[in-house]
């Protein structure tokens, strides 16, 4: 089943005397249950792809339809509301509140739906501890580590169940020990939940993890890969191959 398929998107930044063009024209199809990587060099428009995908930037032209809605058409208060039932989000920095426990962190997106406290504290308790981080629920950001933090951004991502998880360049800061578990959990989750994940990464390691892993190239698919049957080993051999085919890839700003 399709739970996401954006047809002719275009995106393009500036006015008519100075327009630069950063999508031009893309289609992409993803099915309900698939771990997405994202990938291309810097200035290839990955990031842009993300942002539009996930309704944080508006395209210029063409249409996104998420669990068929088409996202494209909705105001902004509409577009809130479906953020809030159907999507979650992993951000590089985490974006955590310093102020708030990992607990509180997690159980934000429950807090802004009539979710009753049995049924938050169930479902916290069930993402806490399969990220791993149940024991330092109490703990605040600032006393935890880059690894814990991910997990806990991971798990306010989990915690209301949406059907389509967006990650931004999650393991980009972090140490590699870090990055592999979180990786390894995320992988978990989207075998054990069936949950949908598009994930924008630079790191071949990383975009190993996924089931399909697509290439962007000057705002346009250049090619994809599908895992299938292979090990993760000889799928993060492929990526390295095609990376090199793309002249390599580097960080995006």
């Amino acid at each position: 089943m399709t739970i996401l398929e954006a047809v002719k998107v275009h995106k393009s930044y500036g006015n008519k005397y100075n327009k630069q063009e950063v999508l031009k024209g893309l289609d992409i199809r993803i099915e309900k249950g698939e771990f997405v990587s994202i990938m291309g060099a810097s200035g290839s428009g990955k990031t842009t792809l993300l942002n539009v995908l996930s309704s944080i930037d508006k395209v210029s032209q063409g249409s996104i339809q998420i669990e068929g809605k088409e996202i494209t058409t909705l105001k902004e208060k509409q577009l809130a509301e479906f953020r809030k039932r159907h999507l979650g989000f992993i951000f590089q920095d985490y974006n955590l509140l310093d102020t708030l426990t990992v607990k509180e962190n997690i159980l934000l997106p429950l807090s802004i739906t009539k979710t009753s406290k049995q049924d938050a504290e169930t479902k916290f308790h069930i993402v806490a501890t399969e990220l791993g981080i149940y024991e330092i629920k109490d703990k605040y950001p600032n006393e935890i580590s880059g690894g814990q933090k991910q997990r806990t951004s991971a798990a306010r991502a989990f915690v209301h169940e949406p059907g389509l998880i967006f990650a931004d360049e999650p393991t980009g800061a972090l140490d590699s020990k870090s990055a592999s578990d979180l990786l390894h959990k995320l992988s978990n989750m989207n075998e054990k939940r069936k949950a949908t994940i598009v994930m924008v990464t630079h790191d071949s390691v990383a975009a190993s993890y996924g089931s399909r892993v697509i290439f962007i190239k000057d705002g346009q698919m250049y090619t994809q890969l599908y895992k299938g049957q292979e090990s993760r080993q000889t799928f993060f051999q492929d990526i390295m191959k095609t990376q090199a085919v793309l002249g390599g890839v580097q960080n995006e700003h």
